[in-house]
């Protein structure tokens, strides 16, 4: 079965149960040297596209694992999905995910 993650807040459908909050915190560690170099780019401008695949690589990881939690605790999906902001902290970047674990009536508890 394919679960779902939806960021709306509320699902008007009468048979949808709304349960649990459910979080997810990851956090990567940047590698020394690019983070350097991502230093310095910062001096003199330009993207910085180590931070940004390391932040995508977070949430992705994030994303995920909230919908590992949702499966392994019986529900089909998660509604009112949010991503904290992510943050660059010192030498890594840390993703909070959260939402509700749902379910629809009816259904046997799996």
């Amino acid at each position: 079965m394919s679960h779902v993650l939806v960021s709306l807040d509320v699902l008007h459908d009468p048979d949808i149960e709304v349960g649990e909050l459910l979080t997810v915190v990851v956090v990567y560690a940047a590698n020394v040297v690019r983070d350097l170099r991502e230093n310095i780019r910062n001096l003199v401008g330009g993207r910085m596209t180590h931070y940004e695949r390391l932040i995508q690589q977070a949430v992705d990881a994030a994303l995920a694992e909230l919908e590992e939690k949702a499966r392994s605790r019986g529900y089909e999906g998660v509604v009112g999905v949010k991503i904290a902001n992510p943050n660059v902290v010192d030498g890594g970047v840390e993703v909070i995910v959260y939402g509700n674990g749902f379910r629809r009536r009816g259904r046997d508890e799996r």
